[in-house]
């Protein structure tokens, strides 16, 4: 479908996350990915968006008009000539996502200024899918797997496992099919449901020998990531943020990891989820936090910026850190939009 890429994208080595749809976007000479017709025709084949077998002749229409000519305008009427409300909902709902991201002049300025201006009312779908491009674009290059799995994090929630002195991080959505499946195997330790008795879930957790296997398997997230205090995980993890935050924001930062926060009057500090950011402001209002709450946190960073002239002059020169916790039901769900909103940059509004 695709006219600027002429090989299979299963052949390039090295590749990863094919299921991203990065191959249906334009790179331009800064890096940035541009979405292309096939990328929204790829939006619109979503089983959200294909007609159901009730649907209206209106809503056919329009989804095969779409299909031909995904950017094309759609005059109100189209829309409001549909018989389902539901229909006319999804339909508005979609096409308010495809014109504001269409506004950026990349799906990265995209991203931010859909999350600075609001995404209420967005599906988190589409919201997942267009982080998952952005990140895959912050990633072009590198190499390191421990880097790319911890990656995985800012747009798929995983689920953790303090199993055997270890801290695992497991996909969500493989360890829900794996249950339904009643595909267990040996790791186990990690609870498919809160509450549930512990069930063996058949996941390899990712090391230095089955690494360079990453790659060929990078689309089945079917690694466990390992952040221990001490592991190739826990610094990755600091290392795919960073990352990120250069590629998204053009900030250089440094993020290592620590294993407490030791600064009795620490300055700054961003939360990487809803949970982690309850706690640490708990902490840092003086609030007594229960041993059991605090052992949600299970990875903490110091974030230190390349240039401190960028930086609220408070904070300059004192470190910001960041925390990772999972939920009561083991639930982690990093939200990489937080340190849009949280980092103490002067002046954000000219990163977008």
């Amino acid at each position: 479908m695709s006219h600027h890429h002429h090989r299979h994208p299963a052949l390039a080595p090295g590749d990863f996350w094919v299921a991203s749809g990065h191959h249906l976007c334009d790179r331009d000479v800064e890096g940035r990915i541009h979405a292309t017709p096939d990328l929204w025709r790829a939006f619109c084949a979503r089983p959200e968006l294909i007609p159901p077998e009730e649907a209206c002749d209106a809503e056919r229409a329009l989804h095969a008009s779409l299909l031909a000519d995904p950017l094309r305008a759609v005059a109100p009427a189209e829309i409001a000539q549909m018989a389902d409300p539901d229909a006319r909902e999804n339909w508005q709902v979609f096409l308010s996502f495809r014109d504001r991201v269409a506004a950026a002049p990349n799906l990265e300025a995209a991203w931010v200024r859909l999350y600075a201006d609001g995404v209420a009312g967005i599906p988190p779908l589409f919201l997942q899918m267009l982080t998952h491009l952005v990140v895959r674009s912050a990633m072009e290059g590198t190499g390191d797997p421990f880097v790319l799995r911890a990656a995985e994090c800012l747009f798929r929630p995983q689920r953790a496992g303090i199993h055997q002195g270890s801290t695992l991080l497991a996909d969500e959505e493989v360890l829900e099919a794996a249950s339904r499946d009643g595909d267990f195997g040996a790791l186990g330790q990690l609870l498919v449901e809160a509450g549930m008795p512990p069930r063996e879930v058949e996941l390899d957790v990712l090391t230095e020998a089955n690494a360079p296997g990453y790659f060929a398997r990078s689309d089945a997230h079917d690694l466990a990531l390992d952040i221990v205090q001490g592991s190739l995980g826990q610094q990755a993890l600091g290392t795919a943020i960073a990352v990120f935050i250069r590629h998204m924001l053009g900030e250089a930062v440094t993020i290592r990891p620590v294993p407490v926060i030791e600064d009795r009057d620490w300055t700054w500090h961003v939360g990487l989820d809803a949970e982690a950011t309850a706690i640490a402001n708990d902490l840092w209002h003086g609030k007594t936090v229960a041993q059991a709450r605090l052992a949600r946190i299970l990875w903490l960073g110091v974030l230190e910026f390349g240039d401190a002239s960028r930086v609220l002059p408070r904070v300059a020169g004192k470190p910001v850190y960041l925390a990772l916790a999972m939920d009561a039901a083991q639930k982690v769900r990093l939200k990489p939009q937080n340190l849009l909103a949280g980092l103490p940059l002067l002046g954000k509004e000219a990163a977008a």
